[in-house]
């Protein structure tokens, strides 16, 4: 996972309320067996219509997406997620979002960003002409004309997202300590040790 410190660039003016998981990617591109290419299908049915601000020359690999309330209720599928960034999507700002949707974005190096209606409302009318920029290490989304909405996060969330830290490296910026337990384990415990025999296997 990417260290992720600062977004900045335009944003796409979303703004829809209560968009599930099934729209952010449909079901049937949920058989794939890789997340390469997902981004094609990410909110396919709203792409359909050649207007859409996904596609628009304006918004097109925007990294940041403005939502309205509850983003990615629905289904608990990750593939939303693997969608958004596949799009090129690394924030999306709301008012609120989905546990399970917000907990699979952080897993996957997406901040999200949640904004009272008003702040998103403002966001709105700026990403229509200008960038914004979000700034994780400062907790803070501004705009070039000296907009500031700060926002909270979890520590340990922001923590991972700063150092690019997922679930796997977690685990391994801690071998060291993971090496010492297995050692002091084997000594203190040495019946727990499997040294070349198999289980059921007994010493002459």
């Amino acid at each position: 996972m990417e260290p992720l410190r600062e977004v900045g660039g335009r944003a796409i003016p979303f703004g829809a309320k209560n968009v599930d998981t099934d729209v952010i990617i449909p079901a049937r591109w949920l058989k794939t067996i890789t997340r390469d290419g997902l981004g094609r299908g990410a909110f396919e049915t709203l792409r359909s219509d050649p207007d859409n601000l996904f596609d628009s020359a304006e918004f097109k690999g925007s990294p940041i997406l403005i939502a309205g309330d509850n983003f990615g209720c629905g289904s608990s599928r990750e593939h939303a997620a693997w969608a958004l960034l596949d799009l090129g999507i690394t924030a999306v700002i709301a008012p609120s979002f989905s546990d399970i949707f917000s907990g699979n974005a952080f897993k996957n190096g997406i901040l999200t960003v949640v904004l009272p209606q008003e702040a998103v409302d403002r966001l709105m009318e700026v990403a229509k002409t200008d960038p914004i920029t979000i700034d994780l290490e400062h907790q803070s989304v501004t705009t070039p004309f000296q907009d500031r909405f700060t926002f909270e996060i979890d520590p340990f969330r922001k923590h991972c997202l700063l150092e690019g830290l997922d679930e796997v490296g977690l685990t391994l910026a801690r071998d060291v300590a993971i090496a010492r337990y297995e050692n002091d384990a084997a000594t203190a415990l040495p019946w727990l040790a499997r040294t070349g025999q198999s289980l059921g296997e007994h010493t002459a």
